[in-house]
């Protein structure tokens, strides 16, 4: 019996411990577990954990000044591109003949601001190279006298251009609107203007009368007549650019009709004013 107990195997299952049964090592981690921690594993699925791990989201101080630089870039990119849409609609509801006139017409000044280099730079030629400089820069200054007496309205002018007559039975057409006209003719190169007997200078002003429109004091009824001296290619395309005086004018129901004539006469005269305080600085 004895040798029985003693047989190897027998032996070897004294020295070794006790075999744990399945499922008792998990059973005492558990256990070792606070049972609050182990009541809310219990009852949470995976996606309710991974929610919480989500939310509330941890952020930093880092992330959110890198957030609020994002949403001021983005913000300020937004702005731009909306002005610059309100921008160009007008130019991107133009018919395509429409953007070639004006296209054309902005060709134009550019060749008359070049034309006027040139004519300068030819006076100082001129003026460098004459034999009797004396004498021609007396020429010079009688002809630029005679041509700051056009553009002072104190004599009289003719020359190109065109006649544009505003005919405005409903009594809508403001002073703005003719001054806006006035403007218009200016920067298309208009060398003498003249609205229903009165000249048109530098420091005209035009004021509402009444039914009527005051240039420089001068009270003035419809129709107003322009005469205008200057390059017809240039002066008509300039009135008809789409939005411009003439579609302005035609929303306020009144009547433009233009004409282009080689010979158009300015001869109302202003009176020379001497300034009461400039005085030329020349000695």
């Amino acid at each position: 019996m004895n040798n029985h107990d003693d047989t190897p195997e027998n032996r070897l299952r004294k020295e070794l411990p006790q075999e744990v049964p399945a499922g008792a090592e998990e059973a005492a981690e558990a256990a070792d577990q606070p049972k609050s921690e182990q009541s809310d594993q219990s009852g949470l699925t995976g996606r309710h954990r991974l929610v919480q791990g989500l939310w509330p989201p941890r952020i930093t101080r880092a992330q959110l000044i890198v957030a609020l630089l994002l949403f001021g870039l983005g913000f300020g990119l937004a702005v731009q591109v909306a002005s610059n849409s309100d921008g160009d609609s007008a130019l991107r509801g133009a018919r395509q003949e429409d953007l070639v006139r004006i296209l054309d017409e902005l060709d134009d000044r550019t060749q008359r601001l070049e034309d006027e280099k040139q004519g300068l730079e030819k006076q100082r030629d001129e003026l460098e190279n004459s034999s009797n400089q004396a004498e021609e820069a007396r020429r010079q200054t009688v002809e630029k006298e005679r041509q700051l007496g056009i553009l002072a309205g104190t004599v009289a002018a003719q020359g190109p251009g065109i006649t544009m007559t505003i005919d405005d039975t409903k009594g809508t057409v403001e002073a703005d609107m003719l001054l806006d006209a006035i403007q218009e003719l200016r920067a298309a190169g208009a060398e003498a203007i003249q609205v229903n007997g009165v000249r048109v200078v530098a420091g005209t002003y035009l004021t509402d009368s009444g039914k009527g429109v005051g240039v420089d004091g001068n009270k003035i009824n419809a129709p107003y007549r322009f005469k205008v001296i200057g390059k017809p290619q240039d002066l008509e395309p300039a009135l008809n650019i789409p939005g411009g005086v003439v579609q302005t004018l035609e929303k306020e129901q009144a009547t433009v009709t233009i004409e282009r004539s080689d010979k158009i006469i300015v001869d109302a005269l202003r009176a020379a004013k001497r300034p009461d305080y400039a005085r030329s600085s020349s000695r």
